[in-house]
């Protein structure tokens, strides 16, 4: 992954059409950033803003790339308008504000209509316009996709906010699997009832996930609204799936007796292959590498559980830790170049850490918040959704890469586990 949140500033000419962030450099400094509640144009979208400027609001704050300035601080008359020529920024640029953010809604019918507007503070002008529409019952997806267009703007990158992540929930009844959007909210369950736990979110948004609906454990695909179906089931223990970047394949761990190995499929479960053969040992949690050509995976055979490499076909199989005595869950990056895992302490806590594939160098991300695990990249490879108990329960936060700005999730209270990104 290249370094993102290391992002320096650049000031452009009055000719240029928009600011950019250039995503280099070592000394990272938040855009300050002031976002006004959208005004809504009709009656029919007044019952839309407040959850259109809960999502939005926390999507640009839990980006990374903007310090969303405190309303209190507003110096701005309520009742401004949203074109550059009724906006006075002396006002903006007296809070701090480099850039202002406004957003009307409004109603036709069934559709939800947001326009969005961009100013850069200091110049006085628009610099953006994003026009967006959905069902009127999809006020939240309409927030995502103006957050969407605001963080192509300053990266030239398509934005995580209309992405889906799959978790586990804890019930009196067992463990569930759900689907939800990017920020846990609207989540549907895939599977509910017994013990469903390990989700792995396909590129076509299907989940397959570990369950022990029939004793054992086996592999089922699921879909919301749909009964899950069996994936792979051979009368041995099998879990821990992951998909290939592509869609086209699976990997998963087989377990017998004191022996777990790692296969290859299909993506519908058909043409099993077996890759590791290291009998009285362990090997599971693969992870695909973004171009499907290697896996990441746990093993014990060096006498603790590390992070291994090897190739889609089982061959050239590599350590890849040496740090630590328990490193596990590895998560390969979209970007190609780190890992993230999570790794047992000194003190037998758990944190997460990345590591570099090419250098092995290894770097902390989170420290003295209790126990951090499970950690799950974004698309864009710019965020990591992770489990953390820091908050008494199991609860779901997300990162940016290298550990900066830790958010939990706006959702409600329960237990949560293994998050999983998808697309």
């Amino acid at each position: 992954m290249k370094p993102f949140l290391a992002a320096l500033v650049i000031a452009l000419p009055a000719f240029a059409q928009q600011p950019v962030i250039e995503i280099s450099g070592a000394n990272f400094r938040p855009m300050p950033l002031a976002l006004p509640a959208p005004v809504s144009q009709d009656d029919g979208a007044k019952a839309s803003v407040a959850e259109v400027d809960a999502a939005l609001l926390f999507d640009l704050q839990a980006c990374g790339l903007f310090q969303v300035l405190d309303r209190k601080s507003y110096l701005a008359d309520s009742k401004e308008g949203v074109t550059a020529s009724t906006i006075t920024f002396q006002n903006w640029l007296n809070v701090g504000a480099e850039t202002l953010v406004k957003t009307q809604l409004s109603r036709d019918g069934d559709t939800l209509r947001g326009d969005l507007r961009l100013f850069s503070v200091n110049a006085g002008r628009e610099e953006l316009k994003a026009s967006e529409s959905v069902s009127a019952k999809d006020a939240r997806r309409l927030a995502h996709k103006l957050a969407n267009a605001v963080y192509k703007h300053f990266t030239k990158e398509t934005g995580p906010f209309e992405s889906r992540i799959s978790f586990v929930r804890k019930t009196a009844g067992g463990k569930d699997v759900y689907l939800a959007d990017w920020d846990g909210k609207n989540a549907s369950p895939v599977s509910t009832g017994n013990i469903n736990v390990l989700p792995a979110v396909a590129p076509d948004r299907s989940v397959a996930f570990t369950s022990y609906k029939r004793g054992k454990p086996e592999l089922f695909l699921g879909r919301v609204g749909q009964d899950p179906t069996p994936l792979v089931a051979n009368g041995r223990m099998v879990a821990g799936v992951d998909f290939s970047p592509d869609g086209k394949r699976i990997a998963y761990s087989v377990s017998d007796g004191e022996n777990a190995e790692l296969y290859v499929a299909n993506a519908d479960g058909t043409g099993g292959q077996k890759l590791t053969d290291t009998k009285y040992f362990l090997n599971s949690s693969p992870s695909f590498s973004p171009d499907g050509k290697k896996l990441a995976f746990v093993s014990n055979r060096g006498g603790s559980p590390q992070i291994y490499l090897m190739n889609i076909d089982g061959s050239d199989v590599k350590r890849l830790t040496f740090q630590g005595n328990y490193n596990q869950t590895p998560a390969w990056s979209p970007r190609g170049d780190v890992i993230a895992f999570t790794a047992r302490d000194e003190r037998n806590a758990f944190d997460l850490f990345t590591i570099e594939v090419a250098s092995g160098k290894v770097k902390r991300l989170t420290q003295d918040t209790k126990n951090n695990e499970e950690p799950s990249f974004s698309p864009n490879g710019r965020l990591i959704l992770f489990s953390s108990t820091r908050a008494g329960t199991k609860s779901l936060y997300v990162m940016t890469f290298d550990g900066n700005n830790q958010v939990a999730l706006p959702m409600d209270k329960g237990d949560f586990t293994t998050p999983d990104w998808g697309p």
